[in-house]
């Protein structure tokens, strides 16, 4: 069947169980009015409806009530982060009391590698992708340092193998066994950002936890995207933005994850801020520290409400869609649609480095165009990016030569895949 046409792409459709979602969200439009192909939720998700009604909502209780906005209404701000505990614990595969949205990814980061970062004899190293999101890099970087230790000895540094784009699991784990008495940390993504490789994160932590080693992902790219179980998982810590898959607003709220077995531990080291204080003496106004027992004790100050609304908002458009695993049903779909059509129409001009394995990808394709291509043509992979997007095509580009597309299953169609394959094959020619 030849899948390279606009009509079997609305068969799809028309098929399609989430097809109404799209309506939930406000879709860019390009100059002449018509609506932008957005394949860009794994760096900015789109605006939910009811995110801009939340925040709204917000807002007119903030001019009727005053502070008093803390304490009453249907969604009182004190407790406000509360209304987002399920639908997150639920989102990563985890306890109630194992989550909170707070601070930011990285500020959440470094608090957690305050508690797990506890280098001691000759375990003093921190294991990370040589190819990890630069913030994350800064922060191993800094903790190493602030701790008086020499960065070059003591931040090990999983690499994909020669002339290889993705890293090999065999890798990690042979250096696990072979310096695992030396590695304090592992700090990991669930989803590597420029390739789109989904990690084993069960496997890793298993092997990890074997060697006596603490482990924390971050799930920037993971949450909203892949089914994740990190209560099952044994994870030691994870964290998370919200606006990416989560399409919760630029900057929203991040979210974190600390396993039940160090939750409930009240004696765990931290950075302490009073939002993190037992909540049934918080008001007495006490300087004597005594953190809740739950992942929320790693708190700090009262959490911006204006975020939280549109995260609240965000949540419950995924509640409306089914949740993670309908979503990730859809996914599977899509991306696989996009391979095909990729395959069928352009397979000698460029090269996807995302596995093609289900369980290997989540909704992110990364495309690399083909040294022959770029030699034919006489143009750079940037060049190309900068053409589909002339063309309403919204991708993301990442040095040096990766065009990172998300088909989205909240909002994006199989007419969109369509159509970006047919407008990259026009700027290839």
């Amino acid at each position: 069947m030849n899948k390279y046409n606009l009509a079997y792409a609305q068969e799809l459709d028309s098929q399609d169980p989430l097809r109404a979602m799209r309506a939930q969200f406000t879709i860019p439009k390009q100059k002449n009015g018509e609506e932008e192909y957005y394949f860009t939720g794994n760096s900015l998700g789109l605006a939910p409806k009811l995110a801009r009604e939340y925040v709204l909502e917000f807002l007119d209780a903030w001019q009727q009530r005053g502070v008093k906005g803390h304490f009453e209404g249907d969604y009182p701000w004190m407790p406000y982060h509360e209304f987002l505990t399920a639908q997150a614990a639920a989102l990563i595969g985890a306890k109630n009391d194992e989550v909170v949205m707070m601070n930011s990814l990285t500020a959440n980061l470094h608090l957690m590698m305050v508690s797990f970062y506890q280098p001691q004899g000759k375990r003093t190293k921190i294991l990370l992708e040589d190819h990890a999101f630069p913030s994350d890099h800064y922060a191993v970087s800094s903790q190493i340092k602030h701790h008086g230790l020499d960065e070059q000895e003591n931040m090990l540094l999983w690499q994909p193998r020669q002339n290889e784009e993705l890293l090999n699991h065999k890798d990690l784990y042979q250096l696990i066994e072979q310096q695992g008495d030396e590695i304090a940390l592992i700090l990991l993504p669930g989803v590597q950002y420029y390739t789109g490789q989904v990690l084993d994160m069960k496997t890793i932590t298993e092997k990890a936890h074997a060697k006596g080693i603490k482990v924390g992902f971050d799930l920037a790219h993971a949450v909203g995207n892949i089914e994740l179980s990190l209560h099952d998982w044994q994870a030691d810590f994870a964290c998370w933005c919200s606006y990416k898959y989560l399409n919760a607003g630029a900057g929203s709220v991040a979210g974190c994850f600390v396993h039940q077995q160090h939750a409930h531990n009240t004696e765990l080291n931290r950075f302490a801020g009073w939002w993190g204080h037992d909540k049934a003496t918080r008001f007495k106004m006490e300087n004597n520290f005594q953190p809740i027992a739950s992942a929320e004790g790693w708190q700090l100050s009262n959490p911006p409400v204006l975020s939280l609304a549109a995260i609240r908002g965000s949540f419950d458009t995924i509640k409306m869609a089914g949740g993670i695993k309908a979503l990730r049903k859809k996914s599977l779909k899509l991306t696989q649609y996009m391979f095909d059509l990729l395959a069928q129409e352009l397979s000698d001009k460029i090269t996807i480095i995302t596995p093609m394995a289900e369980h290997q990808r989540g909704c992110q394709l990364s495309l690399m165009i083909n040294k022959q291509t770029i030699s034919d043509l006489g143009i750079d992979g940037k060049t190309v990016f900068n053409r589909i997007e002339a063309k309403g095509v919204t991708t993301d580009w990442r040095e040096p030569n990766v065009i990172r597309v998300a088909p989205v299953p909240l909002y994006n169609s199989f007419a969109d895949i369509y159509h970006f394959v047919r407008i990259l094959k026009e700027c290839l020619v």
